[in-house]
C-alpha cells in the first residue's frame, strides 16, 4: 500500500523567548509546519512510508521544508517545485498552558494554487490522506475536491479547524460539507478534535460524541475519530461509539502538531492491524510525546512502543 498525504506544508514562526526582543527586533524560530507535513513527517518516523503531495514555493522557506521532508525520508516524487510562488506563514502564538494558536499568510503562496496537471494518478491500492486548510482556501479547494470525488485511493480527512482563516462556522462548515459527502460516498475516515466538532456548532450544546454522531449521519459516514485533548479519543460511527480509549499524561511544552500526530500514529496501526482501539491507543502515545516538545516534532515507533508498554 502506498500512503499519499496531500496538502500545505509552510513555516511556522514561534517567539524565541531566550533573547529579550525589542520594540526594532526580535527573534523567531522558523519550524517546518503545516498538517499534512507534520503527518507525512510522523507516519515516515513511524515506519510507515509516506508520500507527500504539496506544492512548495521557489524561497528559502519552499528550501527548507524540502529538506526537512527529505531527510524524514518522506517521498518527493508527487511534490510540485514552484518558482515565482512563496511559501505560506503562520505566526504562532502559545499560551501559558502550552496551547497554540494560529494567524495566517496564505494568499497568493504555493500551497494553494493547485492546477488539475499537478495531482497525479492514483490506485484503488493507495490510501490517501488530506484535509486541513486545503479544505477551504481557494483557488486550490476546488481543485482538490474534484480529484477527492474521481481518484479511486482509500480516504482519510482531518478537519484541523482553523477559525482565523474563515472565522465563520457557518461559512466554514459550507466548505467543509462536500468534502465529508465525498468521504461518506467513499467510506472514508474523518478525524476531528472536539474543540473543531464545537466551533462547527456553536449554538447546539451538544456533546462532542453528539456532534460527532450527527457528522456521521448527515454524511453517511462510517466513523469518525475524535481527538479530546488529554482525556483520549473516541471514533462514532451514524449511530453508536465504536471505542474509545484514555489519553497518556504528560508534561506539555506546547500542542502544536499534536492532532497531526495523532493522526499518524492511527493510521500506522490502522492500516497495519485494522484494530480500532489499538490504533487510537497508538494515536494518543504519539500525540502526548510530541506535547512534550517544543514544536512539531513527532516521535519514532520505539518512543510510542515504550510509552505503550508503561501505560
Amino acid at each position: 500500500m502506498r500512503v499519499v498525504v496531500c496538502g500545505e506544508a509552510l513555516i511556522d514562526l514561534i517567539p524565541d523567548n531566550s533573547v529579550p526582543g525589542t520594540t526594532q527586533s526580535s527573534l523567531w524560530q522558523a519550524h517546518s509546519a503545516g498538517g499534512p507535513l507534520n503527518t507525512a513527517i510522523a507516519l515516515a518516523r513511524l515506519g510507515m512510508p509516506a508520500q507527500f503531495l504539496g506544492r512548495l514555493g521557489g524561497d528559502g522557506f519552499g528550501a527548507q521544508l524540502r529538506s526537512h521532508l527529505a531527510v524524514n525520508d518522506v517521498g518527493l516524487d508527487l511534490t510540485v517545485q514552484t518558482e515565482a510562488e512563496p511559501t505560506s506563514l503562520a505566526i504562532v502564538s502559545v499560551d501559558s498552558t502550552g496551547q497554540a494558536t494560529y494567524t495566517f499568510h496564505l494568499r497568493n503562496t504555493a500551497n494553494f494554487n493547485w492546477r488539475p496537471e499537478d495531482l497525479p494518478e492514483l490506485t484503488a491500492d493507495d490510501w490517501l490522506h488530506t484535509g486541513s486548510l486545503v479544505a477551504v482556501v481557494e483557488p486550490g479547494r476546488s481543485t482538490l475536491l474534484h480529484y477527492l470525488a474521481r481518484t479511486p485511493a482509500r480516504l482519510s480527512f482531518d478537519l484541523n479547524v482553523r477559525p482565523t482563516v474563515e472565522p465563520d462556522p457557518g461559512r466554514y462548515a459550507e466548505l467543509l460539507d462536500p468534502f465529508l459527502t465525498v468521504l461518506g460516498e467513499r467510506g472514508g475516515i474523518v478525524r476531528a478534535s472536539d474543540e473543531d466538532l464545537r466551533w462547527l456548532d456553536p449554538c447546539s450544546g451538544a456533546s462532542a460524541q453528539e456532534l460527532a454522531a450527527g457528522m456521521a449521519r448527515d454524511h453517511g459516514l462510517d466513523m469518525v475519530v475524535v481527538t479530546v485533548g488529554g482525556q483520549g479519543a473516541f471514533a462514532v460511527g451514524a449511530d453508536r461509539e465504536l471505542a474509545s480509549v484514555p489519553g497518556i499524561p504528560t508534561a506539555v511544552a506546547d500542542t502544536v502538531g499534536a492532532g497531526d500526530t495523532f493522526t499518524a500514529g492511527f493510521l500506522k496501526v490502522w492500516l497495519d492491524e485494522q484494530d480500532l482501539t489499538e490504533a487510537m491507543r497508538s494515536g494518543c502515545a504519539a500525540a502526548s510525546i510530541t506535547c512534550s516538545r517544543i514544536g512539531a516534532d513527532p516521535p519514532d515507533a520505539d518512543e510510542v512502543a515504550a510509552l505503550l508498554a508503561r501505560s
